[in-house]
């Protein structure tokens, strides 16, 4: 019966410490660090994704408050007072309005030929903004 576990013994201790175990260890070792490799990328990845999700959560939340604020105040009565001044040309009741006229500057009309009643003649718009692009006066006389 000794003879037997000592034969046991031995095969198991010859297949522990040959060449076959030792590659078939190895072989076991490779398909594990690839296992770990693999997952380690796809949790690198999805780390990447989730940071770049949260960074398009932040702005879009940054746009989504821009846009509440630019609604208030375009619903408010003021920006509806202010189109009403600006854009229709309205005021309110008992306010008086005064045009200022800027020094120097001719402001007849505002249509694209003005005529000048000094000498008759017609000058054109494109004239005008010549003139007013080179400081140069609009004379009368000519």
């Amino acid at each position: 019966m000794v003879a037997k576990n000592t034969e046991k013994v031995g095969i198991k201790k010859r297949f522990f410490n040959s060449r076959l175990f030792l590659f078939i260890m190895l072989g076991l070792a490779v398909v594990v660090a690839v296992g770990y490799a693999r997952a380690y990328y796809q949790d690198y990845k999805i780390k990447q994704e989730i940071k770049s999700l949260q960074d398009d959560v932040s702005s879009l939340q940054k746009k989504k408050i821009n846009t509440i604020d630019i609604l208030k105040y375009v619903s408010s009565s003021a920006y509806i007072e202010d189109q009403a001044r600006t854009e229709l040309n309205m005021k309110k009741p008992g306010e008086n309005v005064v045009f200022i006229n800027g020094a120097g500057v001719n402001e007849k009309s505002s249509t694209a030929v003005d005529t000048n009643t000094d000498s008759g003649q017609v000058i054109s718009n494109r004239l005008k903004w010549l003139y007013y692009f080179i400081h140069k006066p609009l004379i009368k006389g000519e």
